[in-house]
């Protein structure tokens, strides 16, 4: 068995929980948990869906991304709670920062989900097991919600290990289990496979998770080109990607997440955005540092990528404008016939200097205010060593004469 340790946890029905102990807090005698309860958009319009469910509304038929028209049909005594994203970050920090009491090797992988590397902590904490059920534990003690974790030899092994039975669980899926735990679970169970790729499988004759470990790779590379290669490893519990965590004066910053489905509205896709930036903006502003370059990307439900950044011109750590720039950078990505599966925004060429265009003849900057920033004043003694004490006129932004 391999040496390397990770943990994947998952918060049990995030949305739904997170709105219900929030609820309880604040004096509520029910808990909606435990009733016909969805969060789901505006009911009055045709595009309101369900992001998240309880059990009993599971029970019934009820399954994200349906519509809520469609849903109280299934339920008519269903209660509807409206999505609040500020909620749902608090709730998230929360988990992230009790995890960081024990390293800060943690990949915030969305917002309800964090890999943790146990390997180097290991001799700290001893067995990861006994471990996993302590921070399980902890965290309902603490703030009232229940997650699962995974134990595995890799990310992909620990996440498969938390999709596990549910809720508030510990689950391992270690290298030696995979035959036993892994492939005999039907092939649209394997991580990243989304259903019409499921659905193409089986029309090859590959309907469990041990057939697709022991299908010929070139024919997979045939019938599915690149995504064939992944198939094929996350069948065999081969993942070598490491936990991207926070370095200390990083040189860039980013934050992505896997949305429950695909998603085509822009008013959920902006509020997802809006989550992205407040992560990596706190990220920023917890090291001091200013970003010159604001990047998004998308990654499509057939698995395609694209990104694109931009350069500012100048360093920021203003959250309206950086979320401004996100926006717009979305929008001239966007095909709006393709469904999203994953959105991330990163922050590049950090500073740990304020930097800001100069320009003598911005009538909109006052230098004098600004003396205190180095920056400006190395600019301001590098052109006047070259030109002359006189070059520049304070009070007219001009040009001596």
């Amino acid at each position: 068995m391999s040496d390397r340790i990770v943990l994947h946890i998952d918060v049990n029905n995030a949305f739904l929980s997170w709105t219900a102990v929030d609820m309880l807090k604040k004096g509520s005698k029910v808990d909606i948990r435990n009733r016909y309860a969805v969060i789901g958009g505006d009911e009055s319009k045709r595009r309101g869906i369900v992001l998240a469910k309880s059990n009993l509304c599971k029970s019934r038929g009820v399954y994200t991304s349906q519509t809520l028209y469609s849903a109280r049909k299934l339920c008519p005594y269903l209660d509807i709670y409206a999505p609040d994203y500020k909620l749902y970050k608090r709730y998230s920090n929360y988990l992230y920062n009790y995890l960081l009491k024990y390293t800060d090797v943690i990949e915030r992988y969305s917002i309800d989900e964090c890999f943790l590397e146990y390997s180097s902590i290991r001799r700290l904490y001893g067995d990861p097991i006994k471990f996993a059920y302590k921070i399980k534990n902890d965290i309902y003690s603490l703030y009232g919600f229940t997650v699962n974790v995974g134990i595995g030899n890799n990310k992909l092994c620990a996440k498969m290990a938390s999709d596990f039975t549910k809720p508030n669980k510990v689950h391992t899926l270690f290298m030696h289990e995979i035959s036993s735990k892994m492939w005999p679970l039907d092939v649209s169970e394997l991580f990243m496979i989304g259903k019409k790729s499921s659905e193409k499988l089986k029309k090859l004759n590959i309907n469990t998770i041990y057939d697709l470990a022991h299908t010929d790779k070139d024919f997979l590379i045939k019938n599915f080109k690149k995504m064939g290669i992944m198939m094929w490893e996350y069948a065999n519990g081969i993942d070598e990607s490491m936990v991207e965590y926070i370095r200390d004066n990083p040189k860039s910053i980013s934050s992505s997440t896997v949305l429950p489905y695909d998603y085509k509205n822009l008013d959920q896709i902006y509020a997802v955005f809006k989550s992205l930036v407040d992560d990596v903006v706190r990220r920023l502003k917890n090291s001091h540092m200013f970003a010159n370059t604001v990047g998004v990307g998308i990654k499509y439900k057939d698995l395609s990528k694209i990104s694109k950044q931009k350069k500012l011109d100048n360093s920021t750590d203003d959250i309206d404008y950086i979320y401004k720039m996100v926006v717009s950078l979305f929008n001239e990505l966007y095909d709006k016939e393709t469904g999203v599966r994953a959105l991330s925004v990163s922050l590049n060429d950090l500073d740990l200097v304020k930097k800001r265009q100069l320009s003598i003849f911005d009538k909109d900057f006052d230098i004098k205010t600004s003396n205190n920033d180095n920056k400006i004043n190395e600019i301001i003694d590098s052109l006047e060593k070259k030109y002359g004490k006189n070059l520049l006129d304070f009070g007219t932004n001009k040009f001596s004469k």
